[in-house]
């Protein structure tokens, strides 16, 4: 990064020449403006590696880089760990395991019942995907985009605090190049990313399902051609199911499925995560959209005075709005320092289905969650004005 130097719209000369012509491509740009990928929190093993290493421990309390837990503190329903519990400790199910730096909040426990497993995108990138159970009676589930410079180490107590105070589900992925997410991070990237995050929980169910059904008709199958075209020797009193098929092994690893149909899906984006939120919505309908600091696109935030969106723009957010057919609700605080207020009007101006939107006077970045009105607003809207019959 080039040193300092006179500044035009908060950058200096030599920063604009960094992000211009090393080397002058608009998606190259993009990644060097908004993407700041941490070092993991956490791993994720899979079922052959799970003997491997020693259960993961609740850890201390890192320094103050994570994202603000809703307060007070609670603990998710007993209902909601016994159930998230029983799918994670599954035959065939990842587990999880935390660094220090992931801040963990709740016991081990807890820890347990988050659904970890990796599907696979559009641009042949791993990605690291989370299923936190907090509301197994709850017709929604949030697909949750987070926010810059975290990963899902660092948000899943966030996720079981919001989701168990708001009696929602929370499915939630690490963008390319985040966590265990492979690749690296870039616009068309967020954009795969989230596709396949959505058919990961659209179109799926559990995994034993399938694996009983599998095993049910390779036995059929053995019988019937052993009857039908293989005699059988004399000595031979039943039928050996050979070893490779009882286990099973093509089939162990499917992860847990989920098959959440789009009217119980409400998209949640947050900061950065609003990008492939509202492109995701421009383009399926689901039961509702929330914006958390939406941007209109990436050079609006870098020069705050353009008042159009250009061929080279990243993240043309505003250009899209228009075209989500699902409720809105935005929120934005009114003394953002990261993306300016103004972003968020603009975005709530253009929604065709905006429904009243949260203002958090005073608030930044980065300290919305810490106000009493997020968490009221949240429950208004998802209890009171969506439908739950």
């Amino acid at each position: 990064m080039p040193e300092p130097g006179p500044r035009m719209n908060g950058f200096s000369l030599g920063e604009l020449c960094w992000l211009f012509c090393c080397p002058p491509c608009p998606s190259r740009i993009a990644a060097k403006l908004a993407f700041l990928p941490p070092e993991p929190t956490y791993t994720v093993l899979a079922p052959e590696q799970r003997g491997e290493q020693p259960p993961a421990q609740a850890p201390a309390p890192a320094p103050p880089q994570q994202p603000p837990q809703p307060q007070p503190q609670q603990q998710p329903s007993e209902e909601a760990a016994a159930a998230a519990a029983a799918a994670a400790a599954a035959p065939g199910a990842c587990s999880l395991h935390l660094s220090e730096r992931a801040d963990w909040q709740y016991s081990q426990r807890e820890l347990d019942a988050v659904e970890v497993f990796f599907s696979r995108t559009a641009r042949d990138n791993r990605l690291g995907c989370m299923f936190v159970r907090c509301a197994p009676s709850s017709r929604y589930t949030l697909l949750f985009s987070h926010g810059n410079a975290v990963d899902l180490g660092q948000m899943c107590s966030f996720y079981i605090g919001l989701g168990s105070r708001i009696n929602c589900n929370i499915f939630s992925y690490d963008y390319s190049g985040y966590g265990v997410s492979s690749g690296k991070p870039s616009e068309k990237n967020l954009y795969a990313d989230i596709d396949a995050a959505w058919q990961a929980l659209r179109t799926r169910v559990f995994y034993q399902q399938w694996n009983y059904w599998v095993k049910g008709c390779m036995i059929i199958f053995i019988t019937f051609t052993a009857y039908c075209q293989i005699p059988l020797q004399k000595d031979s009193t039943s039928l050996q199911i050979p070893p490779a098929m009882n286990e099973c092994t093509c089939f162990s690893t499917i992860p847990p499925q989920y098959g959440v149909s789009p009217e119980n899906i409400i998209l949640y984006g947050q900061s950065i995560g609003t990008v492939p939120t509202v492109d995701l919505a421009s383009r399926y309908e689901c039961a509702a959209v929330i914006l958390h600091s939406p941007l209109m696109s990436g050079l609006r935030v870098a020069f705050p005075d353009t008042r159009k969106t250009y061929c080279f723009d990243a993240f043309p957010s505003i250009d899209k709005i228009s075209k989500v057919t699902s409720p809105v609700l935005v929120i934005h605080g009114t003394e953002d320092e990261v993306i300016d207020f103004s972003h968020g009007l603009a975005m709530y101006e253009r929604c065709p289905r905006a429904v009243e939107p949260l203002w958090v006077e005073g608030a930044g970045h980065n300290d919305i969650e810490l106000y009493a009105q997020y968490l009221e607003r949240l429950k208004q809207f998802i209890s009171h004005e969506l439908p739950n019959s």
